[in-house]
């Protein structure tokens, strides 16, 4: 990418940014959700099922992004549904987010997914089969 295309998009940049930055949430922030505000929330984990069930946020459900269809009735309408999915390098959240949001439901990703959660020390959950 040249430096003369990026100084002639400045206002392209801010707009991009903006809008990421109304979309993604902080690990930090869902913690604080998780214990002020958790009844206005619904958090989704689209991984498979056995990285789910050795360890996940908690209060998380499992909707696996393959079976995305199959699952909608696990969103929620009235809440604010937040996704994630394995780490910064994982597009299955993005994905996520963008189908369910093409449906009209509200919804946010967890910047960074679950190994930055687990990075920060943050409460997991392990599921027994």
């Amino acid at each position: 990418m040249e430096i003369k295309y990026l100084t002639e998009n400045t206002k392209k940049a801010e707009e991009f940014f903006l809008n990421e930055l109304s979309f993604i949430i902080s690990p930090f922030k869902l913690k604080r959700m998780i214990e002020n505000e958790i009844e206005n929330i619904n958090i989704v984990d689209v991984r498979k099922y056995e990285d789910y069930i050795e360890g996940h946020i908690p209060y998380a459900i499992h909707v696996p992004y393959e079976s995305l269809d199959e699952h909608l009735v696990m969103f929620e309408k009235k809440k604010l549904n937040i996704v994630y999915c394995y780490s910064q390098y994982c597009a299955l959240a993005h994905k996520t987010a963008y189908e369910i949001a093409k449906r009209g439901y509200m919804v946010m990703v967890v910047n960074g997914g679950y190994k930055t959660w687990e990075k920060m020390s943050f409460d997991t959950v392990k599921t027994a089969e």
